[in-house]
């Protein structure tokens, strides 16, 4: 629950952010005229988006702006800890293309330096449908740890 309160709350504020920067992007720009016709209370302001092409640049750049952002908050969020909230550390590849039948696919894994859990992940997403497996690990990892050392039968 915390990994997506954190990630709710990283939006959340980019949000805000972003739409300040509007707000200001739209207050310090100049109003654009007023058209009036004659004879009539009519009146018509043109839109600045499409017909200002300095105003319509800014907009572009504030846009190109917000799609970073919010991209580069899902990469960080993705090589997080699911407990923890730390990065995750020490990417280890393993698998190989020359011996995948072998090994099988390329793979790197990245654990949480507390011992929370593993992620893994293609090193080539070939289909795009791979997700990243997240593996959470027991409390006691020093019992994971020794578990290839114990005899079958033995209990600890």
């Amino acid at each position: 629950m915390r990994y997506w309160a954190y990630f709710a709350a990283k939006l959340v504020v980019a949000g805000a952010a972003l739409y300040g920067l509007l707000v200001l992007l739209n207050w310090k720009w100049p109003p654009p005229p007023r058209f009036y016709v004659q004879h009539q209370v009519v009146t018509y302001i043109p839109p600045r988006f499409g017909y200002d092409l300095s105003f319509t640049l800014a907009v572009l750049v504030w846009f190109l702006l917000s799609t970073a952002t919010a991209y580069f908050i899902v990469w960080d969020q993705r090589y997080r800890c699911r407990v923890c909230l730390r990065r995750l550390r020490m990417p280890i590849e393993t698998g190989s293309w020359n011996r995948m039948l072998q090994f099988g696919r390329p793979r790197i894994e990245y654990i949480c330096a507390y011992g929370h859990g593993t992620l893994r992940e293609d090193e080539f997403q070939i289909s795009g449908l791979e997700n990243p497996e997240w593996t959470p690990h027991s409390d006691d990892f020093w019992d994971e740890l020794c578990a290839s050392s114990k005899e079958p039968g033995e209990q600890p």
